[in-house]
């Protein structure tokens, strides 16, 4: 880090300082980005959870059904047979 101070005078005798003051670029852009992308995957964890859920309760649904139409079935095959008997 280089400071520079430059003095000019008028003709009149006035001075004039311009300080010119070197410093290091900032680097915190890269923390920034680094929050929004933790807070972009968190929520599409939370979404991907949810889907996920969601498809196995309906995977649930259905299997719940299956069995049941499948009760169903047997009972009526059952009742046919007792009818032939």
């Amino acid at each position: 880090m280089a400071d520079e101070i430059h003095e000019t005078r008028a003709p009149d005798g006035t001075t004039h300082t311009t300080t010119i003051i070197d410093r290091e670029p900032r680097r915190g852009g890269g923390l920034g980005m680094g929050l929004i992308l933790l807070v972009v995957l968190a929520v599409a964890a939370f979404v991907g959870f949810q889907f996920l859920a969601n498809d196995n309760a309906q995977t649930g649904a259905v299997t719940e059904a299956a069995q049941k139409v499948g009760d169903a079935a047997q009972d009526i095959g059952d009742a046919a047979q007792q009818a032939v008997d």
